[in-house]
């Protein structure tokens, strides 16, 4: 019966997300431990998906975010990418949202899916193992991205952001190393812990949050020399690649995370998904789609 308790708050968390407007809340058990990636959420209303952005940014370049993990490009001389049957299960404007204007991408021989995210994100926590899931599926013609948030001070996300942008500097940003940063700061005891509490019904924002110095002791487990991590995170570049971040999410229109865009063109959510699964099989739809209308091979 507790487990049924914990998954339920854990999707209706999911479902919500992290809001730039409005810091995340839940309960700890739900922040705390990862929802499974097969599970599928019941079907949600388009008042749920985030709202597009009332005006866009200037097109930013894609590169800002790497890839923690690329598959290798499109076979040459290989089948062209046939567009997906529209059998009208997806709906735009409520299932996924186009992106006005579009942003370009790096990758002209790819289709571009990146997840916005933050370690701080409880929900993105939760949503860590349907991110990895789908990034593992998606064809060779996909580079898959992320691009790390700031909009919540308060839970150290600007903090999260700089690390991210560091670990990517020195080599260090891996799926590994990605998922270690979340299990470090949502599993009670963690030495990453933007809550104390966790794992009970009142948790509550540190006082004393992480630190890059922090991160940086985390990441010397991984190969990292802490004083070169500190150093390269008060750097010109990384100061940089935040900036380009934030207006790539501005561009985008994301207002919660995790959001999924796909080729700087849609928008979605786990919400205007309808559900876990479901989110998985539009990120297909919409990469198929994209790369169809790119004429791409595989």
């Amino acid at each position: 019966m507790l487990k049924s308790l914990i998954a339920a708050a854990a999707l209706v968390l999911l479902l919500a997300g992290c809001s730039s407007s409005q810091p995340p809340s839940g309960s700890a058990a739900s922040m705390a431990a990862p929802a499974p990636a097969a599970s599928a959420a019941p079907a949600a209303t388009a008042s749920t998906a985030p709202a597009a952005a009332a005006s866009a940014a200037p097109a930013v370049s894609a590169s800002v975010a790497s890839a923690a993990s690329a598959p290798g490009a499109a076979s040459a001389g290989g089948t062209p990418v046939a567009a997906p049957a529209d059998t009208g299960k997806w709906v735009e404007g409520k299932n996924y949202f186009r992106i006005e204007p579009a942003v370009p991408t790096d990758h002209a021989d790819h289709v571009v899916v990146t997840e916005v995210f933050s370690w701080g994100c409880p929900a993105c926590n939760q949503f860590q193992p349907m991110a990895d899931a789908i990034r593992k599926s998606m064809p060779a013609y996909v580079h898959w991205q992320y691009l790390p948030a700031a909009f919540i001070p308060p839970e150290d996300w600007p903090t999260f952001q700089r690390a991210y942008y560091t670990a990517q500097a020195l080599g260090l940003d891996n799926p590994a190393t990605h998922d270690a940063m979340f299990k470090a700061i949502w599993t009670p005891g963690g030495p990453l812990n933007t809550y104390d509490g966790l794992g009970t019904s009142q948790p509550h924002v540190k006082k004393n949050l992480p630190t890059i110095a922090d991160i940086a002791k985390f990441y010397a487990r991984h190969g990292a020399d802490a004083a070169t991590f500190e150093a390269t995170a008060d750097s010109f570049a990384v100061r940089a690649k935040m900036k380009r971040a934030d207006q790539l999410i501005k561009a985008y229109g994301v207002d919660s995370t995790p959001t999924i865009v796909v080729n700087g063109t849609y928008r979605l959510d786990v919400a205007s998904a309808g559900g876990l699964a479901q989110t998985q099989e539009l990120v297909h739809y919409l990469a198929q789609k994209e790369a169809a209308a790119m004429h791409l091979q595989q």
